[in-house]
């Protein structure tokens, strides 16, 4: 059936919730849009006049585009090459959603993404509907074909599991930029002491290449480990400058709501590595580095402006 304007509006006003959504159920972007694409078509083929809440029958049908989807990707992710780690969002990218409250910007954030891996395709559903944007269960019952009962029993055992990962400290952009710069001249002084002191002992460091760039399978654990690695990580090298096709430029920047250092070559993104910060100190360093999670990255940081960077490699 062909939709009138008002019903390409009523999807169009409704689009940026719905890819807010999906990128925190999906953790990719390119995944979120082609999930919100696939439901502007079930809009466009359904009797559009009958549907009495628009707003519930697009969440309901996105939702459930996103649950087979995780499905499928649990599979895939088995063959992924390395570990595998969402697709970061810089800050100002608009399908990172709402960020009034504690629990929205801590549901977007990088580690709470890498934490609902261990969610199943359910439980992420619920954990993000009802945290992120405040579905009555009632609601979250009706989307999911459950009970509102089993809404409110899966949403405690969620957020148990969520929980049960170190609680990060709610910071603002001035303040993770500081401690991204605080990070980084601790890293380049030559003095090991001066970065585990920022981390926490039992801190890690993962990175995800996904076979297109290097990037070690197992974590670095313990601050003396990861202490080393960022420090030679960042230490200059013509190898270095051969894999990425340039010199890399360092910032201080944040994505996904926290501090992050982004690298970047002649303007195109080729890491991100977010910061997961306690009230202890630096507890995980998330290297996000294979170029298909970076593209949208990339645009974002076209369009921003991001000044000159903290140091050249």
């Amino acid at each position: 059936m062909a939709l009138i304007a008002g019903d390409v509006d009523r999807f169009e006003s409704a689009r940026p919730r719905l890819q807010a959504i999906a990128y925190r159920l999906l953790g990719s972007a390119d995944e979120a849009q082609d999930a919100v694409q696939e439901t502007f078509l079930r809009w466009q083929a359904a009797d559009v006049g009958g549907i009495e809440v628009p707003e519930a029958w697009l969440t309901k049908v996105l939702t459930n585009l996103c649950l087979n989807q995780l499905t499928s990707a649990r599979a895939r992710r088995e063959t992924y090459v390395g570990r595998w780690l969402p697709e970061p969002l810089l800050a100002g990218d608009p399908m990172l959603g709402p960020a009034d409250t504690v629990e929205q910007r801590e549901s977007v954030s990088y580690a709470v993404l890498t934490l609902m891996e261990r969610l199943s395709p359910n439980e992420r559903a619920v954990y993000v509907l009802r945290e992120a944007f405040d579905y009555p269960h009632r609601e979250i019952a009706e989307i999911l074909d459950i009970t509102e009962a089993a809404s409110q029993q899966i949403f405690h055992r969620a957020r148990k599991h969520v929980a049960d990962g170190r609680a990060r400290a709610d910071i603002d952009e001035a303040a993770a930029r500081r401690i991204v710069e605080e990070f980084l001249a601790a890293a380049t002084s030559g003095q090991t002491d001066e970065l585990v002191r920022l981390l926490t002992r039992d801190a890690i460091s993962v990175g995800d290449g996904g076979g297109k760039v290097p990037a070690r399978t197992r974590a670095f654990e313990g601050a003396a480990a990861v202490a080393k690695f960022v420090r030679g990580m960042l230490r200059p090298a013509e190898a270095k400058r051969a894999i990425v096709g340039g010199s890399p430029e360092i910032y201080a920047w944040t994505a996904n709501g926290e501090p992050a250092v982004v690298v970047a070559v002649e303007g195109r993104v080729v890491a991100v590595m977010c910061l997961e910060v306690t009230p202890e100190g630096i507890t995980a360093c998330r290297t996000q580095a294979n170029p298909d999670k970076l593209e949208r990255a990339t645009a974002q940081w076209a369009a921003a402006d991001h000044g000159e960077p903290l140091f050249v490699m």
